[in-house]
């Protein structure tokens, strides 16, 4: 356990220094350089971690999703990831109009080495597949990240856009954690 939270330390560390190249400044073309890094600066490190990680972990949400839709065998799979891609693409146009409103433009991506491996799989393979590292995992995740968020961000919109989204991805958890039950059990 500990050194899971090490690796976890090591990982937003190693991402929080290279997190400000992720973020861009969303404005007309004549906008010079310094102005972009002042939008970038309103936000602190840490702040621009977590606007990086949620949008990632939204994006991969609904790719996966939609991956789902095609190749899970179980229907209550694929109704999970029906409601998956509705929920974080209202997640996602959420933040991106917070962000919009402070001048910073992001361009979210998901990971694709988790989605190219759920591409590969079928049937009751995906399902597990994607039931244990997306429902499960992923949104154990989220809720850590968005309860940190909630409870030490330094941006007060994030922070409330936070506990604002918080009590939906737990919903989600428990969502899966239901579904992994169900499948567990047929």
């Amino acid at each position: 356990m500990r050194s899971r939270h090490v690796l976890k330390i090591a990982v937003v560390v190693l991402s929080v220094a290279i997190a400000p190249a992720g973020i861009a400044h969303a404005q007309g073309s004549d906008a010079s350089a310094s102005d972009a890094s002042a939008n970038i600066a309103q936000l602190s490190a840490a702040d621009q971690q977590f606007v990086q990680d949620a949008s990632t972990a939204d994006a991969t949400e609904i790719a996966a999703s939609k991956v789902a839709l095609k190749n899970a065998a179980d229907p209550h799979v694929k109704k999970f990831a029906q409601q998956m891609i509705v929920d974080h693409t209202r997640l996602s146009h959420s933040m991106h109009a917070l962000l919009e409103k402070k001048g910073i433009s992001l361009t979210p991506s998901a990971d694709s080495a988790l989605v190219s491996k759920l591409q590969t799989l079928k049937g009751t393979a995906f399902d597990q597949a994607y039931i244990e590292q997306i429902a499960l995992e992923g949104h154990q995740k989220a809720v850590d990240l968005f309860e940190k968020e909630s409870q030490s961000g330094a941006d007060p919109q994030l922070k409330a856009a936070a506990m604002h989204a918080l009590p939906v991805i737990k919903h989600h958890l428990a969502m899966a954690q239901q579904l992994a039950g169900a499948t567990k059990s047929s």
